[in-house]
């Protein structure tokens, strides 16, 4: 399964890409090329027979808007 997660170490933003049994890609964006990378990689919004952080976790589960 394909892990991506946004670290901010105070000065820097980076995004984060692991693979089991890879090493993690570790690499600084800004907040719009992580965005993109989001959405390119579908961990954007729910997206029918994809599992991602809105699946998995339920995010905006609760949201009034939907």
């Amino acid at each position: 399964m394909l892990v991506i997660r946004r670290l901010d170490d105070g000065k820097r933003s980076y995004t984060a890409i692991l693979l089991p049994g890879e090493p993690a890609r570790i690499f600084p964006t800004s907040d719009r090329e992580h965005a993109r990378i989001l959405q390119i990689y579908k961990q954007d919004r729910r997206h029918q027979d994809v599992l991602n952080d809105f699946t998995e976790y339920q995010i905006g589960q609760n949201d009034p808007r939907k």
